[in-house]
């Protein structure tokens, strides 16, 4: 079976990324966990020290755009950590491509 995964790449302010990755994975990763996301892996980029990448699966380009949704539209993303996680990114992109499930199961394992 194949899914849509989307990769995010985030250009994190600089001397902010560790505060950053704690926020992610104490505050926001729960809350995608409740939506029904599925967090394949997050983690700081190797190359230099203001990257960080999300990259999550979804069923369909449809299943995608519900729970993105579902998630930055709910008052407890809004009025909870939101302003507090988005104060430490500069800029952010995505690409969203399909991949195998045995690709996915790697990728999980490397995060």
């Amino acid at each position: 079976m194949r899914k849509f995964i989307e990769i995010r790449s985030y250009s994190i302010e600089p001397g902010t990324r560790n505060e950053f990755d704690l926020r992610l994975r104490e505050q926001m990763l729960p809350l995608l966990a409740q939506r029904g996301i599925d967090v394949v892996a997050c983690r700081a980029s190797l190359h230099d020290e203001t990257s960080y990448y999300l990259i999550r699966a979804y069923d369909s380009l449809a299943h995608r755009a519900q729970s993105q949704e579902s998630m930055f539209d709910h008052p407890e993303w809004k009025e909870g950590p939101r302003e507090a996680i988005l104060s430490l990114v500069d800029s952010y992109t995505s690409v969203v491509i399909e991949m195998d499930e045995v690709t996915i199961q790697a990728l999980r394992q490397d995060a």
